[in-house]
């Protein structure tokens, strides 16, 4: 059995591309949240009532132990079963102007979106090189790729994580292994439910923020068989805003 993992799934961007992989692509899923329970079963739910299939995994992508703990359990509990498609979407914001930036508010925000993506994609990967196939698509942000007053911390882990889907690319090409990055920009979600959405919107040029929906559709496109000749890519999805 070939499954999808998203992490981060139990909400916004993460729960639209759980429900559109497991509803375009057919993908049993496991969604990982850290600790909104009510959230990820809403999003296990949705999945279900759309006739798919989806497995909560509890862990902290930060953490390397209770990742491959998570992950290893899974695993022994689905012997046969492969990960096919990661979607490396878990990250978190704290916002603040260098200066005065506290040391665990720079170490937290890189320590889940880079070293998170580490300690899932280099755990699964060496399945995904036997059987000779996989889809890697790295969640960053337009701040990754142009920087962003006030998320200096944030800018540092989304762009590394640019840099990084551009190196596994290079190396995994072979085997039939896209890596793909996909930065959106300002998207309705809970991450962005405190900005001023009238004001902000001047800025781009489609003048709206982006829907999770849109995003997902992007990141199912890449996950298919149709990208294959798509690897070590940005894909900016941000109504113009930067690109």
């Amino acid at each position: 059995m070939k499954y999808a993992l998203v992490t981060g799934g139990s909400r916004g961007i993460g729960r639209a591309v759980a429900l559109k992989l497991a509803k375009e692509l057919e993908y049993p899923i496991l969604v990982n949240y850290q600790s909104n329970d009510e959230a990820a079963m809403t999003t296990k739910n949705m999945i279900e009532a759309e006739g798919g299939s989806c497995t909560l995994l509890k862990f902290d992508v930060s953490n390397q132990e209770d990742t491959h703990a998570a992950l290893d359990q899974w695993k022994s509990e689905n012997p046969d079963a492969l990960v096919e498609v990661i979607v490396n979407n878990a990250g978190i914001t704290r916002d603040g102007l260098f200066m005065w930036m506290k040391s665990e508010d720079w170490h937290d925000v890189l320590n889940v979106s880079l070293s998170g993506f580490y300690n899932v994609t280099n755990h699964l990967i060496q399945k995904m090189l036997t059987n000779r196939y996989g889809r890697i698509i790295n969640i960053v942000s337009v701040s990754g790729v142009k920087g962003t007053a006030g998320q200096t911390n944030y800018s540092a882990a989304k762009g590394a994580l640019v840099a990084a889907s551009k190196a596994l690319a290079q190396e995994v090409a072979k085997r039939k292994i896209t890596v793909n990055a996909v930065a959106p920009g300002f998207i309705n979600t809970d991450m962005t439910s405190a900005m001023d959405e009238k004001e902000l919107k001047r800025m781009i040029p489609v003048n709206r923020f982006g829907e999770a929906e849109e995003v997902a559709d992007l990141v199912t496109f890449l996950a298919s068989k149709k990208a294959s000749y798509i690897t070590g890519e940005v894909v900016n999805i941000n109504g113009g805003i930067y690109s």
